[in-house]
């Protein structure tokens, strides 16, 4: 199981800690930028809802870097990706919310 995340973010040391029993390992996406061919996969899965548009990195944008395509977004700007995205096989997460925890077992 992979979280992918940012070792800072309140949400994803909280899954972490709650699958750490599951070998859950975070993937910090400033250490370890997402590769093409997952970003596409993640963006297929979930859409625009992967660009976190209430982000600190958001707000810092100008107009013309909003207006780019989900995939360039978050190419050009890791952090910006709604965390966590979590990876249980074949099956993927976004968030940490009730909705995510019960899918995956957790209280």
């Amino acid at each position: 199981m992979r979280i992918y995340g940012l070792k800072t973010c309140d949400s994803c040391r909280a899954a972490v800690k709650a699958l750490a029993g599951r070998g859950a390992v975070l993937v910090d996406v400033r250490e370890t930028p997402l590769d093409a061919e997952t970003r596409a996969r993640f963006l297929e899965a979930f859409g625009e809802a992967l660009v976190n548009r209430r982000s600190t990195t958001w707000r810092g944008l100008s107009e013309a870097e909003r207006a780019a395509a989900p995939e360039a977004l978050l190419a050009a700007h890791p952090a910006l990706m709604k965390r966590p995205v979590i990876e249980d096989g074949a099956a993927l997460y976004l968030g940490w919310d009730a909705e995510v925890r019960a899918a995956l077992g957790v209280a």
